[in-house]
């Protein structure tokens, strides 16, 4: 899978570089490209932001950087292009299995007051937020998305990893422990033990159910 990320500010990624993420991409399994708009402005001084007409606070990033970007990372509109708004439909995991279908993902940061709107009309195909709050920009909100669509992409984590995990399977993920089996004086649950894999199933299932009814009974189909 490729992701291509349209910046002004490339050096915040600096993270994707890390860990799990980090690893995908320097063995191969996965194409990040983090580029920078400011490269496409067609003025010296590299300007991507004016003024909004009809006046207001803030300013605007210029369609043409913008443009420009899209056309050159996307020519044949072979991507999905992904605009990160707070005005977008809520990111959630149903939208990570649609998205680690699609080849090539372009996701555009926005920044300051936002883009001009005909980028959006010319050139987006979603748009997506990852809550309902207002960030300083788009660059956050993207590498969420690339995590959470990362993670799925074949051989970057194990399989039997992806399986069990919260939302998964349409509930919270239940209890961890590891070793020691007694820390400042808290046991691990002796059902996880005893080593009958039979009642660890049984267990992980009824805690799943617990804690996804007690703290986000909305995951529960019927229940509100």
């Amino acid at each position: 899978m490729k992701i291509t990320v349209l910046t002004l500010f490339p050096g915040m990624f600096a993270p994707l570089k890390e860990s799990i993420i980090g690893r995908a991409v320097e063995s191969g399994k996965l194409d990040i490209s983090v580029v920078n708009i400011r490269d496409y402005a067609q003025n010296k001084h590299q300007k991507c932001d004016d003024y909004p007409f009809g006046g207001g606070a803030g300013m605007v990033m210029m369609p043409q950087p913008v443009g420009s970007a899209i056309e050159a990372v996307d020519p044949n509109h072979e991507a999905r292009r992904i605009y990160l708004s707070p005005k977008g439909a809520t990111f959630c995991q149903s939208k990570v299995f649609e998205l680690i279908n699609c080849d090539h993902i372009v996701l555009l940061c926005g920044h300051y007051e936002g883009i001009d709107q005909r980028i959006i009309d010319l050139y987006i195909d979603e748009e997506i937020s990852i809550g309902d709050y207002v960030l300083t920009g788009g660059e956050l909100p993207a590498m969420v998305v690339c995590d959470c669509v990362a993670r799925y992409v074949d051989g970057v984590i194990s399989g039997g990893s992806l399986v069990d995990e919260s939302f998964a399977s349409g509930m919270l993920e239940y209890p961890q422990y590891t070793r020691p089996a007694v820390y400042n004086g808290l046991s691990v649950p002796e059902v996880l033990l005893n080593g009958d894999h039979q009642k660890v199933d049984e267990w992980r299932r009824e805690q799943s159910e617990k804690l996804t009814r007690t703290r986000r009974p909305d995951l529960i189909k019927g229940e509100k």
